[in-house]
């Protein structure tokens, strides 16, 4: 094999004995590959120079792989993307990609992508143009185009290669979405054509692949039949419908502009290229692409809280209490593929926790085998046997001051050395549960949001006297269940709940002076929230808001809330609260609103989340004003598409105010 003399940083390129091409992506310097500048560029100069060696008749194909151990191409490089300010610098950038990529399709050579790990995004749209694609069976190998989490959708001629390659329906369900799709699923699709075992047969199935000019076969008449008039105008109304019941135009335009460019545009591929472009340009540059742009930096910054390198890795877990929140806690750690003993006095309750994980491990795992094995990983142990061999010990039990002392003083004489001791408490202060335990240093929180599969943050507790090395154990612990950690203070109420207890207690201040319920919480969602106030106090429980409101000294005397408690109406799980509850859905009057008023009250409602943000910052709760946003977009919903309520209120400032604001 010749390795060729082009002055390459990202790619390694060299060509065979039998003539064949290989373009190595490793770029330099980075744990993963993204299509930024100088890879594009530097892939520009290997396909003009397998152009020449193809017509030379000196190359006889092309194989594109990739260097990094675990991705092949997580797309575009977004860090990138703040240096276009324009439209028009939008569409300058995408000329010559996509131009490239025309290039490597029209090929008289066979160009074959040979793909193991994360392909999404610009590397999906990469291999698209690629003749023939083959990926390794791998859990690890997904394809998928995420592009619609961005506030975009594909912009290198993805919407109109994936629509041919696999037909309208899956091709639009899948740029809607922004899934990732496991490797057998996808061939099933027609994304990929070839699966192999493992990474080690992938060269030689290329190979093979290039020597029999292997081709990919597109989609067939009767998928391609719903790129055709009236039937595309059918169905792009029906995924205007289904998309409307997600999020909404003025929030999210991304999703829509995709569903108006193929309703008008789908029946000529061709157009609907020239067309991408032009309808990508605006999304690119616009506050709610460049807002969820940051939400995903913000991302990073949570998974930045765990220390790298950590010698210490967690395997067994073991939690006390089987309630919904202790049990939910288990089964993650379980899908985590964690070993996991779950104790609880009530055997029947230990029971139905271990029984309500089946769904969660349905939806995890794919195979019987699979769900077999992660059952036979969450162990009942009502004597808490595993409490000696765990690596991570989580209290999840009533919220009772007086009985998780004397739990934690008991659980600090039978852990063994390293073990992290936690508590999922949502309101008590760490110094007062450590007060009897010899070693108060080794205790910290471990919040935990309900719904725990969906919900994916996790406050990190640092008490007065908990360990440095605790928290970076318990922060390392986060990241490996796949959720973020949020290192907070010991104050009530953390970080989320500290913030959101002023918001939602105005909304129902709101309320006794008489506002319609249904018109605050409409209001809630017409700024961006994923439910209103007052819905929301009903969700988590009404019993729940009135013990978190007296921790944190917001008073409920008197109110319809105290009410409420008091009658045994405590919102959904009774059936009845503020709302009347019917198959797990409130019941709403229907009454319709001016969108002026409701975008003025929504602006008003969230007000005291953003002033309790500021507040929180200014006391340290958490270190910056980038983990204040994190915190309440992953623990809150709050609007993602705004950038989060410090973010938010930045914004709303005049520009010289803000200026001199991001300036102090």
């Amino acid at each position: 094999m010749t390795q060729d003399s082009m002055q390459l940083k990202d790619w390694r390129f060299s060509v065979d004995g039998e003539g064949i091409a290989w373009a190595i992506f490793d770029r330099e310097g980075e744990s993963a590959n993204a299509l930024g500048k100088r890879p594009i560029e530097e892939l520009m100069a290997i396909v003009e120079k397998v152009e020449a060696e193809a017509r030379a008749k000196t190359v006889r194909g092309l194989v594109i792989m990739s260097g990094k151990e675990r991705t092949f191409i997580v797309g575009a490089d977004i860090r990138e993307f703040e240096n276009f300010t324009t439209e028009q610098q939008v569409i300058e950038m995408l000329k010559p990609v996509n131009g490239m990529l025309d290039r490597i399709e029209r090929l008289p050579v066979p160009v074959v992508a040979a793909i193991h790990g994360v392909c999404v995004g610009g590397g999906l749209e990469l291999i698209l143009a690629c003749h023939y694609r083959i990926a390794t069976r791998d859990d690890g190998t997904r394809v998928g185009f995420p592009e619609v989490k961005l506030g975009i959708f594909p912009g290198f001629n993805g919407t109109a290669r994936s629509i041919k390659q696999v037909g309208p329906m899956a091709a639009m369900q899948n740029m809607l979405t922004g899934g990732m799709i496991r490797a057998g699923a996808a061939k099933a699709l027609g994304f990929l054509d070839q699966l192999v075992g493992s990474p080690g047969e992938l060269r030689w199935a290329a190979r093979k692949a290039v020597l029999q000019n292997r081709k990919s076969t597109p989609a067939g008449a009767a998928k391609m039949f719903l790129t055709k008039w009236p039937a595309r105008g059918l169905l792009a109304k029906k995924m205007r419908e289904e998309t409307a019941k997600k999020a909404r135009r003025d929030h999210y335009p991304a999703p829509f502009a995709l569903i108006d460019l193929f309703e008008k545009e789908g029946g000529n591929l061709d157009a609907m290229k020239a067309a991408e472009t032009k309808a990508f340009a605006p999304l690119m540059v616009s506050d709610t692409s460049r807002n969820l742009r940051r939400v995903f930096r913000l991302t990073e910054l949570l998974k930045g809280q765990a220390p790298k390198g950590l010698k210490w890795k967690p395997s067994r877990v073991h939690v006390i209490g089987a309630g919904t929140m202790g049990a939910d806690i288990a089964g993650v750690c379980v899908a985590a593929g964690m070993e996991v003993t779950l104790q609880d006095i009530n055997a029947d309750q230990l029971a139905k926790g271990i029984a309500s994980q089946g769904k969660l491990f349905g939806r995890k795992f794919k195979t019987r085998a699979l769900k077999a094995a992660a059952k036979t990983r969450l162990i009942a142990d009502p004597e808490g046997r595993g409490i000696a061999q765990a690596d991570v010990i989580i209290e999840a039990i009533v919220e009772r001051l007086d009985i998780k002392q004397k739990l934690f003083a008991d659980l600090e004489t039978k852990i063994k050395p390293g073990a992290v001791l936690a508590t999922n408490t949502s309101s008590l202060k760490l110094a007062d549960i450590s007060a009897p335990m010899k070693d108060p240093s080794r205790l910290i929180g471990l919040h935990f949001f309900s719904p725990v599969p969906q919900m994916p943050l996790v406050e990190v507790v640092r008490g007065a006297a908990t360990s440095e090395d605790e928290v970076k154990k318990g922060a390392a612990f986060v990241t490996a269940i796949d959720k973020f950690p949020l290192i907070t203070k010991d104050v009530p109420g953390f970080l989320v709940n500290k913030v959101l207890t002023p918001y939602m207690f105005a909304a129902m201040e709101r309320l006794e002076k008489g506002d319609d319920k249904d018109k605050i919480d409409e209001a809630a969602r017409a700024f961006g929230m994923p439910m209103g106030p007052i819905e929301l106090a009903d969700s988590v429980g009404l019993d729940v808001c009135a013990h978190v409101a007296k921790i944190l000294g917001q008073s409920s005397e008197g109110s319809r809330l105290e009410r409420l408690v008091a009658s045994g109406r405590l919102g959904k799980k009774t059936g009845e609260g503020f709302y009347v509850w019917k198959e797990g859905k409130p019941v709403k009057s229907g009454a319709q609103y001016s969108k002026a008023e409701l975008e003025k009250l929504g602006r008003e409602l969230v007000a005291p989340m953003v002033a309790e943000s500021q507040k929180s910052l200014d006391e340290g709760v958490v270190e910056n004003a980038d983990l204040v946003d994190a915190g309440m977009i992953f623990g809150t919903g709050f609007a993602p598409f705004r950038g989060g309520p410090l973010h938010y209120q930045k914004s709303q400032l005049p520009p010289d105010t803000s200026t001199r604001a991001a300036a102090e």
